[in-house]
């Protein structure tokens, strides 16, 4: 609707349409940043749980066990990161979609974008036929 400013239907009809032409391209994109996102889902996530164990044994004068407050660090850890990575997520979307209207506008070579986008898709291009 934003990029064409049809209507509801008519947007999500084209953009369904753009996703079934680009689908082998939004596929890799997203399985990569998935990929990605989840690993610094996992890496925060442990690295926030031993930062709040070191914690507890810095100073210890009781015995208390800190295993729940460790997975309730953990587990709330988890979800904060999974929100706020989470927002990369839709950023690919939003940037392959740009990327396939601009290529069905363009014959299939994207106009826009900025002078190191397009360096790097010359050298992808030339190393393909090469």
């Amino acid at each position: 609707m934003s990029v064409s400013g049809d209507s509801f239907c008519t947007a999500g009809w084209n953009g369904f349409l753009i996703n079934l032409k680009h689908m082998a391209k939004f596929y890799f994109a997203q399985t990569i940043g998935g990929f990605f996102i989840f690993i610094g889902v996992i890496f925060i996530t442990l690295i926030n749980t031993m930062i709040f164990y070191g914690l507890t044994k810095v100073g210890k004068t009781s015995g208390a066990d800190p295993l729940i407050p460790l997975i309730s660090v953990g587990i709330l850890s988890f979800l904060v990161t999974m929100i706020t990575l989470g927002l990369f997520d839709d950023a690919i979307r939003a940037t392959l979609m740009c990327l396939a209207i601009d290529m069905d506008l363009n014959n299939g070579s994207p106009q826009y974008g900025p002078p190191t986008f397009h360096e790097k898709l010359d050298e992808i291009k030339d190393d393909k036929f090469a």
